[in-house]
């Protein structure tokens, strides 16, 4: 069973589950102080390990008029002021080989998104870092087939691996959630991730942007904490119907401390 090691963050998939949250895109420096301290308060009033997520570009927005965010010297500049001010880990996305050597001097956790989970370059390029790896599993994959991916990363000596599940395509602009895939993708012995937000994500379901319910949100992330999992990735704002991107399925910042005191206590039950 691997552990992964995260500045003050330990990540299995038989400890208490901690958390992946912050706002889709980053937007300025103030709001994402905003809101880590919001998810540090709920976070420390539950017992949860908090690693703040934001990313800089969205680099597969639904139309190319999506907002794709900041740019990398902002967006990059800030994260590493959030992991300053907070002393919590931070994540963000690469999409591409030449954007991982430039993130890993500024986050602790780089983010594969799942259209590139199978990008085998990206992927070599991620592990080289040292870094913590965060792969999201394609939509259009199995779950046993992330143990490809995850080998992948471990070729190139780097066995800080996470694997995360975001739903499967299930017809035209819809994602189910296939709770087996958990204990399947745990089977490899790497942490696993449940993104309980992007799961609720209806993909192109705007036409020009994705739409989604977070009112599913929270049933999703219980019964995946019921099944087991190392940490929940939640994306959340104070404004989601005004946030620009992803707002669809982004939790309220006001009901997170609320929802994780329900995952604790599901949590508590099924890890002791």
């Amino acid at each position: 069973m691997h552990r992964v090691t995260i500045g003050n963050v330990e990540v299995a998939n038989d400890l208490p589950f901690a958390l992946i949250a912050g706002p889709c895109q980053l937007e300025s420096l103030d709001h994402a102080r905003m809101l880590a301290e919001k998810i540090a308060e709920a976070c420390a009033a539950t017992g949860t390990g908090f690693v703040f997520k934001g990313s800089y570009d969205k680099a597969n927005r639904s139309s190319l008029g999506g907002k794709r965010g900041i740019g990398a010297e902002a967006g990059l500049t800030i994260l590493s002021k959030i992991r300053d001010e907070f002393g919590c880990p931070v994540i963000t996305d690469v999409h591409e080989t030449h954007h991982c050597g430039m993130a890993a001097e500024f986050v602790d956790i780089l983010q594969i998104p799942a259209f590139l989970c199978r990008q085998t370059d990206l992927l070599l390029a991620a592990g080289e870092t040292g870094k913590a790896i965060n792969v999201k599993k394609g939509q259009f994959l199995a779950p046993w087939d992330m143990k490809n991916v995850a080998a992948k990363i471990e070729s190139t000596g780097n066995t800080n691996i996470m694997l995360c599940e975001r739903g499967t395509s299930f017809g035209y602009n819809t994602l189910v959630s296939d709770f087996r895939g958990l204990p399947t993708m745990a089977e490899t012995g790497y942490p696993v991730v449940f993104d309980a937000t992007h799961s609720v994500q209806q993909p192109g379901g705007n036409g020009n942007s994705s739409g989604g319910d977070r009112r599913m949100v929270p049933p999703l992330a219980r019964a995946a904490v019921a099944v087991g999992c190392a940490a929940l990735f939640i994306e959340t704002h104070e404004d989601p119907d005004n946030a620009p991107s992803d707002g669809p399925n982004m939790v309220p910042i006001e009901h997170l401390q609320g929802l994780l005191a329900q995952l604790r206590a599901i949590d508590n039950v099924m890890k002791g």
